[in-house]
């Protein structure tokens, strides 16, 4: 099923709307989610700066060094601590390119929790977004225990699963081509 932008956009924000204290898993995403949808809903603050808002949040909470081990997956052995750090990097860029930078196309979309699962240091935080047609689009975020925090490493929209999205084509690059060939591509698109 083909996404509208602002919907994925917004699920996003449910990415990097992560926790940053102690508390339920639906909390701290409720608590970081309502943060950062106060930043795109001030009229005060211009597209650059509203973007620097955002990336902050996402910066604090964000889990990149999970996801960008899950996304690689079986390719994430074979390469150098330095590889990792560089793929984390160059991931954690793309996201960015991806969907921070288009945080203009939110349109007042709404969250709706509705709930969690708990199982040991991973838990699953299931909302809507309630679109201003009245749509509601299920979204699920996965989440991992760091020591007081939960951290979102996947969100999941309407069964569409953003690692294993970006892991079958990376695969497909590394199978068919080489590792040092995603990398160039990943480094020759611009930069936020």
């Amino acid at each position: 099923m083909r996404y509208h932008m602002k919907t994925l956009v917004i699920g996003a924000l449910l990415v990097i709307a992560a926790p940053a204290w102690a508390g339920s898993p639906t909390d701290q995403l409720r608590e970081y989610t309502d943060k950062v949808i106060k930043v795109l809903d001030d009229p005060a603050l211009a597209g650059t700066d509203r973007r620097a808002a955002v990336r902050k949040v996402a910066l604090e909470a964000f889990d990149s060094t999970e996801t960008a081990k899950r996304v690689l997956a079986r390719h994430w052995q074979a390469r150098t601590p330095a590889e990792r750090d560089e793929f984390i990097q160059l991931f954690a860029e793309l996201l960015e390119r991806t969907y921070i930078t288009r945080i203009n196309e939110y349109g007042g979309e709404r969250i709706k929790y509705v709930g969690e699962s708990i199982d040991g240091d991973m838990a699953i935080v299931r909302a809507r977004i309630l679109t201003k047609n009245g749509t509601e689009v299920p979204v699920e975020s996965r989440m991992l225990r760091h020591g007081d925090r939960w951290l979102i490493y996947d969100v999941v929209i309407e069964n569409v699963s953003l690692i294993a999205n970006y892991r079958s084509q990376f695969d497909r690059i590394v199978r068919t081509s080489s590792y040092e060939e995603l990398v160039r591509r990943l480094k020759s698109k611009p930069a936020p």
